[in-house]
Formats: C-alpha cells, sequence, structure tokens
C-alpha cells in the first residue's frame, strides 16, 4: 500500500481510523446539540423571582414577584430555616408526648420540618381538601359549633408533580410531621405557635393558601394571587405571622427552585418565653381587674387569669414547649400575690383570717399540689375528667343559689343574724358620716377538729383537720389544670363548713396562696419556667388588684358576693365544657 501525500496522521492511522475518528466526532457533536436543544426550553424558562425586601418587620406583607414557564401553575414556598424534630421537644411531658405520638405515625424523633411553612399556590386542591370540623360542648355531644377546615393531604395521595415543589419537605416522614404540627392543637401549641382560630376555638395553622377574593376563606386572608399562565408572569403576596420571633430566617421557593430568602424582624415588645408581641402595660391592666375580682369573691382568679392569657396576651411559649407549660407557671403569680395585696385589709386592719382553718387548708393545698398531683399528672389523663369538674362546678353554682333562699336562710340562723347586723353598721355610718366599721373574728376555743369563733357576735363552728384534708384533693386539682383553686375552696366553705362570705374569702385566699406555692415548686421540678415578663406584670397587677379588691368588698352584701360566685361558677361552667359565651 502506498503513503505518499497523506499527512503524518493519515499515514499513522490510516484511511479507515480517519474515517472513524470523523465519525465519532459527528455523533458527539450530534449528541450535544440534542442536548442543548432538549435543555434549552428549561433554562429559557426557569423560574425567575425577586423579593419585594430582604427584611420585613413581623406580619407586615410578604410579596414574591417573577415569571415562570407559561401554561404552569405557581407553587410558591415560603419555608422558616429553622427546624423542629420530635427529638427537639423541650420538657418532661413534651417528650414523653411525642415519644408516644412518634410509635403512632410514619414519622421517628429524628424527622425535621420547618417551623413555619406555607404553599402560595392558584391550585391548593392539589394539595388537599376542604372540609367540615365540629368542636366545644362535652365529648359526648360530638360538637356544638361547626366551622370549614383546610386538610392536607397524605403523602400518597399528592400528585407527582406537587412533591418535587415542596423545597424542604421532600419525603413522606416530613410530610406527616408538617401535617402533624398544623392540624393538631398539640403540634400547633407545641412546634408551629401560629393559631388559625374562629370564636377562639383552635383550629388549624395556616400551610397552603390560596388568592383571598377567589376562595373567601377565612384562613386565606390577605393573601392575593396573580397568575398570567400565557406569559408566566405572577405576583404573590401574603401576610405574615404577627408573632413570627425576632430575626427569624425564611427561604423562598418558586415551582420546586430557591429564589431568595428574607428575614423577619421584631415588631414590638417581644415576650421571650411567650412567644408573642405584647406590651407588658396591657398584662398588668389584666392582671389588676383579675386581682381585684380575685380578691372580692376569693375565686376564680386563676382561671381568669388564665382566659385573659389565651384570648388576650395569647401566651404560647418557645418552640418545643407546649404553651400551657409556660401559661401556667406565669399564672400562678396571680393567685400568690393577689391575696398578699389584700391581707393587709383582710388580716392586719380587719383581722378576719380564721388563721387554724386557712393554715389547715393550706397545708392540705401544698400536699395535694406538690406530693400527690405529681403522681396523679404521671399516670392518670386528668384532661378527660374536666368535664367531670365542670358537673362539679354546675352542682355547686346551683348549691350556691339555694343557700340564698329564704327556707336555708332561715336554717342559718347565725348568719341572718350577722346580715341583720352587716346592714345596721352601714346605715350608721352613713347617719353618721364615717368610714364603714367591718366585723373582727374573736376566736372562742382552739381544736384541731373544733374550731369556733364569733362573727359580728355570732358564732361558727368548722373543723380543721377535715377541710385540711379536702385541701388534699383541692391541691391535686390545681396542680393538675395550672389553677388556685378557690373555686373550689369559697363554695366548700359556705356550703359545707356553713361560713359567711366574709370569713370564707380570707381562708380561701391563704389556701390559694399555698397552693399557688406548691404549684410552681412543681413546675420548677419539672424544669417549666414561667415567661419573667408576663410574671412580673402579673405579680405588678395582682398586687395592686388584690389590694383594690380588699377593700372593695366591704361594699357588698353577703347576698350580692354569693351572686356573684355563683355566676362566676356557672361560668366556668361552661368553660370547661369550651361553650363559647357571647354577651
Amino acid at each position: 500500500m502506498s503513503y505518499s501525500g497523506l499527512s503524518n496522521f493519515e499515514k499513522k492511522t490510516g484511511k479507515g481510523g480517519l474515517a472513524m475518528h470523523r465519525m465519532r466526532y459527528a455523533l458527539l457533536l450530534f449528541f450535544l446539540t440534542v442536548v442543548f436543544l432538549a435543555s434549552w426550553p428549561l433554562c429559557a424558562h426557569a423560574a425567575q423571582a425577586e423579593l419585594s425586601s430582604g427584611e420585613y418587620k413581623a406580619g407586615e406583607q410578604v410579596k414574591i414577584s417573577g415569571t415562570i414557564e407559561p401554561g404552569q401553575d405557581l407553587f410558591v414556598t415560603v419555608s422558616s430555616q429553622r427546624e423542629f424534630a420530635p427529638g427537639d421537644a423541650e420538657g418532661v411531658n413534651e417528650k414523653k408526648n411525642y415519644r408516644d405520638i412518634v410509635n403512632e405515625e410514619p414519622f421517628d424523633m429524628d424527622t425535621s420540618v420547618p417551623v413555619l411553612y406555607y404553599v402560595l399556590t392558584n391550585t391548593p386542591e392539589k394539595f388537599g381538601s376542604i372540609s367540615k370540623k365540629s368542636f366545644g360542648g362535652p365529648s359526648w355531644s360530638g360538637g356544638i359549633y361547626s366551622t370549614t377546615m383546610f386538610n392536607l393531604a397524605p403523602w400518597d395521595k399528592l400528585p407527582a408533580d406537587i412533591k418535587n415543589v415542596l423545597g424542604p419537605i421532600d419525603s413522606k416522614a416530613k410530610w406527616e410531621l408538617f401535617t402533624y404540627n398544623h392540624e393538631n392543637s398539640y403540634g400547633i401549641n407545641t412546634v408551629t405557635k401560629e393559631r388559625t382560630q374562629v370564636g377562639k376555638v383552635t383550629i388549624f395553622a395556616r400551610s397552603v393558601l390560596t388568592d383571598y377574593e377567589e376562595s373567601g376563606n377565612y384562613w386565606d386572608e390577605g393573601t392575593n394571587i396573580e397568575l398570567n399562565k400565557e406569559t408566566g408572569e405572577f405576583t404573590a403576596t401574603f401576610d405574615s405571622f404577627r408573632h413570627t420571633p425576632p430575626d427569624t430566617g425564611f427561604n423562598v421557593y418558586v415551582n420546586g427552585e430557591k429564589v431568595g430568602s428574607y428575614t423577619m424582624q421584631a415588631n414590638g415588645f417581644w415576650l421571650p418565653l411567650g412567644g408573642r408581641y405584647m406590651n407588658p402595660i396591657w398584662i398588668i391592666i389584666g392582671a389588676i381587674g383579675v386581682g381585684a375580682f380575685f380578691a372580692l369573691i376569693g375565686a376564680s382568679g386563676g382561671m381568669l387569669m388564665a382566659a385573659y392569657q389565651v384570648m388576650v396576651v395569647n401566651t404560647m411559649g418557645p418552640v418545643g414547649l407546649n404553651g400551657a407549660n409556660v401559661l401556667r407557671p406565669s399564672n400562678i403569680f396571680l393567685t400568690l400575690f393577689s391575696p398578699i395585696g389584700s391581707f393587709y385589709r383582710y388580716a392586719i386592719k380587719e383581722k378576719r383570717v380564721a388563721w387554724p382553718v386557712g393554715l389547715s387548708f393550706g397545708v392540705g393545698i401544698l400536699i395535694g399540689s406538690v406530693w400527690l398531683g405529681k403522681y396523679v399528672t404521671e399516670f392518670l389523663p386528668m384532661a378527660t375528667y374536666k368535664e367531670w369538674l365542670a358537673i362539679l362546678v354546675v352542682v355547686m353554682g346551683i348549691r350556691t343559689v339555694y343557700e340564698m333562699t329564704p327556707r336555708v336562710m332561715e336554717k342559718r340562723k347565725n348568719i341572718k343574724a350577722m346580715m341583720k347586723k352587716f346592714n345596721e353598721e352601714v346605715q350608721r355610718a352613713k347617719a353618721e358620716g364615717r368610714a364603714f366599721q367591718m366585723g373582727k373574728i374573736e376566736p372562742v376555743s382552739k381544736g384541731v377538729t373544733n374550731y369556733r369563733f364569733k362573727f359580728w357576735g355570732e358564732e361558727f363552728k368548722i373543723n380543721p383537720l377535715l377541710f385540711g384534708i379536702i385541701g388534699l384533693g383541692i391541691g391535686i386539682v390545681a396542680r393538675c389544670f395550672g389553677i388556685g383553686g378557690g373555686f373550689l375552696l369559697v363554695p366548700i366553705m359556705t356550703m359545707f363548713g356553713a361560713l359567711p362570705m366574709y370569713v370564707a374569702v380570707p381562708i380561701g385566699l391563704v389556701g390559694t396562696c399555698f397552693s399557688s406555692i406548691g404549684s410552681f415548686i412543681g413546675y420548677l421540678l419539672n424544669s417549666y419556667l414561667p415567661d419573667p415578663w408576663i410574671a412580673l406584670a402579673i405579680v405588678i397587677g395582682g398586687f395592686i388588684g388584690g389590694y383594690l379588691g380588699g377593700r372593695l368588698q366591704r361594699f357588698f352584701t353577703e347576698v350580692q358576693l354569693k351572686i356573684i360566685l355563683a355566676v362566676v361558677l356557672f361560668f366556668l361552667f361552661f368553660r370547661f365544657f369550651k361553650i363559647e359565651i357571647w354577651i
């Protein structure tokens, strides 16, 4: 074979080798062209978006705008950078509860999901469905109210394309934990902290949002979505969570692609353990009102302060700690410092505290709340007994009303005579233009089982030991529900001890002081701490309110005080059954 006229390369490879190389180059060029043409539409139409700002104040509207591929649906995912796993739960009860939950759910203790997470879309139906939810009333009623809520679909029911646009939630375990945290009250109160409420009842947390004008659903309020499918241009806005913790970072994804991030800044006075923005002055004002009412009738101070924290302050706690375990220790400062504020008048100036009974009650309550209450809360789900407590409360309310009837008053001649002397003193004080003088307790005999004293010259007797034993049960209830127990103390003393309200209230306040100390020790042993600012505000307001309540009581008659007590007992009956009363 002749090689003349060929290049060195041709001489080395031969004509056949040259043809083979040329074919390889042609195939490579063809392959690269196909890949480029296939990927060009994706490159040309990749999601492009920008945020209206890199920083927002909590509660401000967040705006994302840009373009997606024409014809596509829009999925804007906003995800907090902070994540939560069941293993991160704080507190004794939280750790136990999440271990129990993990045993029933398809996620484990290490599964982590964003604390706050939203999907803004024009097709929310791909993520779940709207259903009716019943709530309120006794457990056997099936609910006396109803509302609509958005239920997230199980992972296996989600379309395949939806699973690709969820950002950090990329597995069945994460989706199910996210669903639990947003649709279960325990998950909301422990992790998410953003409650969607109807009538002050927790329904679920916001998750999938769409245009409010299109849907009209209450959870979409503040959300606006504009999408031009022909051009792919879009604008999505939504109201951020008003109580987002300061310096919370968020990542934003559009149709599965990360497009940016922003930080949520503080917007008001932040309560670090309360998990809310709230000026402490409003807490002081509320505590003054509740404290004065508590010192007036010796009951329901803890319940009313808890209601104020739930409905006005919205105490929720930090992530990983159930809101109730911050609210209750904070609440105890009302039932402790309001009685202290009233003791100047009740104990020192007017001397109408029956100390043997009050101390007996107090010791029983202290043992019940610190020692026995610990074991009861560990082994008995006391929340299931709240309805029985509601029945007991309404029976007490009926009995309190019955005690004001002429038939009962005729039997209790000492109280009837005392009321007559009380009214006569009021009239004399007005006629003489002087201050009203309240009667004092004058001990007659002291005994562990028989304590007798005179009040307004009328004799009363009571068994301190018996009421110390009753205090054990009240202490257990106080520990389990985070209350002082006065709503049980005062009615028991007026019904079974046949004491007038003017004596029962100061004794009840002594008892609640002991129960508050015991309950607080119990919370400290479990590492549950109050929010420092809420506690300080309640201390200030509770003390002032207690002082005012002590001064106010002498302007009310025995019957008026019992009427107020009865109203409170009926109010608690409705609260225990989660029945809203609109006034």
